[in-house]
């Protein structure tokens, strides 16, 4: 998504249009799985290349496309569904619909833990919404040694309402993990752990207005920018968090029997 360079933009109409055209056109993507709602499909690469390019679907009933995208701004509330979150905060605030973020995540042990710093933006239309990001550097935020820094390439959400209280969830993903990943790896996020993330966030947006009545229901920044505290950043301090310039580990040895069990869990 950065355009090839080195300058750090805000996305615009296009961005958002492109990104919808990937989420919605067939063309180009292969079925990696079709079970109970939820479907992945991979694209262009080989199955041994880590820098995959993944989508998801699922349809979520009694779930409207405005609480669904209340569920992927709110960072308070997905501390209690991302039981992979390790720390997630929004770092500063770029425009009324563009901010820094921070958000690191536990991968299945053996493996090494990944964290990202991104851009990210959202645009609502309608009653369908979008949310995209891609990585960047921040100067008071470099890599840390406890930490492999991996790379977004382009991460996003598309919600489309279908009706009144129902939507269908598209998720967009090209991340380099910055890791020569084994092949089980590439495999499983395709089989299992996107589908699993895709159940959760649905789960998550069924038991959201509830929680929201308790904690601070009118509190909502991405939805009244008025509301939003956090110090301006600009864009001048940021660069393209390009891939080549951060470690790169060699996980290729590592056996799938070495698993955590807590991956396991449904």
């Amino acid at each position: 998504m950065s355009r090839g360079g080195d300058m750090v933009y805000i996305p615009d109409d296009s961005d958002f249009s492109s990104f919808r055209d990937q989420c919605e056109s067939p063309e180009g993507w292969h079925c990696r799985y079709n079970k109970a709602g939820v479907t992945v499909w991979s694209q262009g690469q080989e199955e041994s290349c880590t820098v995959q390019k993944i989508k998801t679907r699922i349809s979520c009933k009694d779930v409207s496309a405005e609480t669904l995208y209340d569920v992927l701004h709110d960072t308070h509330y997905r501390k209690k569904w991302d039981s992979n979150m390790i720390e997630t905060y929004d770092i500063g605030r770029l425009t009324v619909n563009a901010d820094v973020g921070y958000y690191s995540w536990k991968c299945p042990s053996p493996l090494k833990n990944r964290d990202f710093v991104t851009l990210r933006s959202w645009l609502p239309l309608g009653n369908d919404y979008m949310i995209i990001n891609y990585s960047v550097k921040h100067p008071k935020y470099p890599p840390r040694k406890d930490f492999v820094r991996a790379v977004s390439l382009q991460t996003g959400y598309l919600i489309k309402a279908n009706g009144a209280s129902a939507c269908v969830l598209y998720y967009l993903t090209q991340v380099d993990p910055r890791g020569s990943l084994p092949k089980w790896v590439v495999n499983r996020v395709s089989q299992f752990v996107a589908p699993k993330a895709m159940k959760k966030i649905y789960k998550a947006g069924l038991k959201y207005p509830e929680w929201k009545r308790k904690h601070d229901p009118g509190y909502k920044p991405w939805v009244y920018p008025e509301q939003n505290t956090l110090p301006s950043v600009s864009l001048a301090e940021l660069s393209v968090q390009h891939a080549d310039s951060l470690e790169n580990i060699d996980e290729t040895g590592l056996s799938e029997d070495h698993l955590s069990t807590s991956d396991h869990e449904a």
